[in-house]
């Protein structure tokens, strides 16, 4: 990832450097706008100045930049190919080449990337990121070469966080299940306990017992029912005294 800062921080002070040695409004505007992050909108003003000058140095290579920070590659590459018949004959033919350099990077082309390095180094041989990305450049090409690496190595990469991901979804789902089975043991484990307690007082009560129950409501109703008739009786006799007297 060091390699990669440098290179982006590498284009935003390049733009400031270029910006004054064009005397344009759009240029101007746009690099306004790129150094605070708004790099649509700066991609408009560096157009309009290419569109006024198709060899404008400063629009296409800032052009480049706020395109490279949009991860459109494709057209960082084409804006800065548009001035490779000017640019390298200008002061900042190193940092053109270095970029070109990047660009080809982020592209997977690692012979254009290489060729572009070397260019930049030839023009600044103490350009320690430049002589990085070199070796890197050529380290990948040599294994894309050699079928190991490259585009097949990011493809690996890419397989094994899809691996990874789909074993931690795995995972989750195994998770998921045993959470669930757990659960649903403990439901059957309390429904097993319920049913056992509910026989433990059943079988608590025997026949004999419950036979003694019914006659002892047998015996009371009987009892509340004598008291009742007896009652009875009695009103009915004091009835029959009061009517003879």
């Amino acid at each position: 990832m060091k390699r990669l800062i440098n290179i982006l921080l590498l284009l935003c002070a390049v733009s400031a450097g270029l910006s004054a040695q064009t005397d344009r409004r759009e240029v101007r505007a746009g690099n306004r706008k790129f150094k605070k992050g708004d790099y649509k909108e700066a991609e408009i003003d560096y157009r309009k100045a290419v569109v006024k000058d198709s060899l404008s140095v400063a629009g296409a290579y800032n052009l480049a930049s706020t395109l490279y920070k949009q991860e459109d590659w494709e057209g960082a590459d084409k804006s800065l190919q548009s001035i490779k018949e000017v640019a390298p004959a200008t002061e900042n033919a190193a940092r053109w080449h270095y970029n070109c350099g990047d660009v080809a990077l982020q592209k997977k082309d690692y012979a254009a990337a290489v060729k572009a390095f070397r260019e930049a180094l030839l023009l600044t041989p103490d350009d320690l990121d430049a002589k990085e990305n070199y070796i890197y450049a050529k380290k990948m090409l040599q294994n894309q070469q050699n079928g190991g690496g490259g585009q097949n190595q990011d493809q690996n990469q890419n397989q094994d966080q899809q691996d990874q991901q789909q074993n931690q979804d795995q995972q989750d789902q195994q998770d998921q299940q045993q959470d669930q089975n757990q659960q649903n043991q403990q439901d059957q484990n309390q429904d097993q306990q319920d049913q056992q307690q509910q026989q433990q007082q059943e079988q608590k009560i025997s026949p004999q017992q419950a036979q003694q129950m019914l006659k002892a409501i047998q015996a009371k109703e009987k009892e509340t029912q004598d008291k009742v008739k007896k009652e009875k009786a009695e009103m009915l006799k004091s009835r029959q005294k009061e009517k003879n007297w």
